[in-house]
Order: C-alpha cells, then structure tokens, then sequence
C-alpha cells in the first residue's frame, strides 16, 4: 500500500492580480492622456466651442480696410485711376493713423421725434441718425423694426428732463439712453442689438 505522504505536493496556483491590474490601468491611463489631450487642444485652439446664445449668421464686424467711402462711386471725393480712392485731384485720399479700428455705417431715421419734457411744460424735438461698425444687416434690422424702435425712442425721449436738453453732457445721457433703447429693441426681435452711437441731426426745445 502506497503512501500517501509520498504524493508530490500540487504546485501552488500563481497569482493574476499582477495581470489583472495591468489590464485594468492600462484603460485609465488612457483615458487621463486623452482627457489631458482635449484640454490641451480646447486650449491651443485645436477645438472652436461657440457659446450657444451666438447665432451663426450674426453681423460681422466690418474692417476699416473694406470701408465704403463717401463719394466712392466716383466724382468728388471718388476713386481716381487704377481704384484707388482720390480727393478729386487724380491723388489718392491720405490716411491718417489712428482712428476706429472698424468702419462705422450710417441711417438716419427719416422722421423727427417729438416728446413732452418730463415734468415740464416744455418739449424736445430731435432728428437722430444711428452708426453701427457691423454690416449692413444691422441697418437692415433697424429698417425692418423702424416702428418698433421709434416707439421705444419716444419713450426714452419721455423721461428727458430739463437739466438735461440744456447741457453739452445731458444730451450726451440722451444719446446713451436712445442707444441702449434701440438696442433694447433689436436684440428682442432679432437677437442681436449692433447700434454704437446715435447722433443728432437736429435739436429743438419748445
């Protein structure tokens, strides 16, 4: 009878966490690199995120190098020889430095306004225009709301008093708050507002 505490004794079993743990890291350690990876290219530039309030048809901003002249369609102040733009004389238009960075477009806004003085007996009568540095989908808004905005005016217009029309710095208040009431107007019905000055084109108090 054999015995038994001669059998050879099994081999021990080798352990796989080793293995185990290599296999799962190797995931981890891949997906920190590529997370690492997308930071770094949102932040080279690699990647455009647009915030989701920007429309992708929204006004650009015009440079000054595509600006359109006064006069560019020819004659006085038109484009002599070869396009370039001329003070009348053949000479092309000097260029001073400085200046706006962007081209400024102009409308004015056919019809004057007229508004009772804020507790006052006296009343303003205005004519203003508008200047935008973005194209001309921004004049063509306000031509499209031209009703809406002329409201919002003379409500703005309304709450003037007299302190104001009678000084150099209340019609410069005037001005700010005509621009942040058209604005008002246009982000409401089309998004994006564009208007950065407006200008009086006539001044009357009665």
């Amino acid at each position: 009878m054999a015995d038994i505490t001669d059998a050879p004794a099994p081999a021990p079993r080798k352990k796989k966490g080793g293995k185990l743990l290599l296999v799962v890291g190797a995931p981890i350690v891949l997906l920190g690199t590529g997370g690492g990876a997308a930071v770094y290219g949102m932040q080279a530039g690699w990647f455009s995120v647009k915030p989701a309030d920007v429309a992708d048809d929204a006004p650009r901003l015009v440079p000054k190098s595509e600006e359109t002249r006064a006069g560019a369609a020819g004659g006085e102040g038109g484009h002599g020889e070869g396009g370039e733009a001329s003070g009348g004389h053949g000479k092309p238009t000097p260029k001073g430095e400085g200046g706006d960075k962007y081209a400024s477009s102009y409308y004015p806004l056919e019809k004057e306004f007229t508004s009772n003085l804020q507790d006052s007996v006296h009343f303003v009568q205005v004519g203003i225009a508008v200047s935008t540095p973005y194209d001309a989908r921004v004049l063509d808004n306000i031509k499209t709301h031209e009703i809406a905005i002329r409201s919002q005016v003379l409500l703005a217009l309304g709450e003037t008093s007299e302190e104001e029309v009678f000084t150099a710095e209340g019609k410069r208040q005037i001005q700010d708050r005509l621009v942040k009431a058209i604005n008002a107007v246009l982000k409401e019905k089309e998004g994006f507002g564009g208007v950065s000055n407006v200008y009086f084109t006539n001044f009357i108090v009665q």
